[in-house]
């Protein structure tokens, strides 16, 4: 198909445009189509019905229609369909819709064998891995809770929480929790909560129903919002024996709305018995420590007399014994000084003037005083030094 040459100068009619779109989606011709009946409009004694096709996992449908003989009785707002069709724009409106052939609705084993492919894929991905689940806040501050509104899960989430925490703050969102609209609402709140920094828990509850009913919860925009989202996420969808793939990916998969209450918010009461508990045991320890202490405490004074008494016999024995030690090294000390004296006496009286002296020599003097060490020296008056004193003498020429 070529392509229209247009300017603002010369445009092109809006029926050309028309055309071509037309012509352009007539090219496709049939195709098979899956999606969920977000509306349905049976008018009795009308060839051709109505329905609204609904994307399952986007905000995105399609207006449909078919003849009465090929659309199922059993298909009602909600259902799973897959039909062949063939798109067709309506040059008037402007208008895309599909002209069904052939609607088959999805039973339940498909439904299922599909959940099981998704439960793979989304499994292989890690989404349902042990370690990315959170640990649940002791006691949040406020819980957000999705879920139907004045619905009985949200009256088993409140009150049974309430009961258990008085004054526990819910922030509500209550969406669609079944049909068509069920997935996106949920999304939407769930990051509505999520992106409120006072919200450190969020619960999803709804009280049961049939495989159709929770097939929202199994949808695989939820399960990737779930997998998203920065706050931990508590599943209480059905009962026991209901599993949708929302239970594997939530941090916390509770088996009921109540038994969700229970796991959320701890008993106030409990809380309170085991304190006093905890008090009385660390009063009973803290007694028996408090006895122990006063037994020990009773013999004290005489254990530390005995004590006492045996450290200072002990210690005066040791000091007796370093007395006579010091004692002792002293005596040796002083007569090692002693003979040691007595010898360098001995050496300076032998080295001595005096013992020259005893030994029979004279020490001569002038009479200036000077000592005289030559026989020419001696002239005159002379002092005379002997071992017995001194005298005066006289020096003479024996030549006179």
């Amino acid at each position: 198909m070529p392509r229209l040459e247009t300017s603002a100068d010369s445009p092109v009619p809006v029926r050309v445009v028309a055309v071509r779109i037309s012509e352009w989606i007539g090219r496709l011709g049939e195709i098979w189509v899956d999606g969920q009946v977000a509306q349905l409009n049976r008018r009795p004694g009308m060839a051709t019905q109505f329905l609204v096709l609904r994307d399952p996992d986007a905000n995105i449908s399609l207006s449909v229609t078919c003849p009465r003989a090929v659309l199922p009785e059993t298909v009602i707002e909600g259902s799973r369909v897959v039909l062949r069709a063939r798109p067709d724009f309506y040059l008037e409106r402007g208008t895309l819709s599909l002209r069904a052939t052939d609607v088959r609705q999805v039973g339940l084993g498909e439904l299922l064998a599909r959940l099981e492919a998704l439960r793979k894929l989304l499994a292989a991905e890690g989404l349902f891995a042990p370690e990315r689940k959170r640990s649940l806040p002791f006691l949040p501050r406020c819980i957000g809770l999705i879920t139907g509104r004045a619905s009985a899960a949200e009256r088993d989430v409140v009150d049974n929480a309430r009961r258990r925490l008085p004054g526990a703050q819910f922030r509500l969102a209550n969406v669609a929790m079944q049909g068509p609209s069920a997935v996106n609402e949920v999304v939407d709140a769930l990051r509505e909560l999520d992106a409120d920094p006072d919200v450190d828990l969020i619960v999803i509850a709804r009280g049961g129903g049939s495989v159709e009913d929770l097939l929202p919860f199994s949808n695989e925009s939820l399960i990737r919002a779930v997998s998203d989202a920065r706050t931990p996420v508590v599943s209480a969808i059905g009962h026991e024996s209901d599993r949708p793939l929302l239970d594997l990916v939530a941090d916390l998969a509770a088996s009921t709305p109540t038994d969700a209450a229970k796991r959320i918010v701890p008993d106030l009461a409990d809380e309170r018995r085991g304190i006093a508990e905890l008090r009385a045991r660390s009063r009973g320890r803290l007694h028996a420590r408090i006895e122990r202490e006063h037994e020990l405490m009773a013999g004290l004074p005489e254990r530390l007399r005995n004590t006492v008494r045996a450290r200072i016999v002990r210690e005066g024995e040791d000091t007796a014994q370093l007395r006579r030690r010091v004692r002792q090294r002293m005596t040796t000390l002083l007569q090692a000084g002693r003979d040691d004296l007595e010898h360098v006496r001995a050496r300076v009286r032998a080295l001595s003037p005096e013992a020259t002296l005893e030994r029979g020599y004279a020490v001569v003097r002038t009479a200036d005083g000077s000592v005289v060490r030559e026989p020419a020296q001696a002239v005159g008056a002379l002092r005379v030094r002997v071992a017995g004193g001194e005298f005066d003498a006289a020096a003479f020429d024996r030549a006179q």
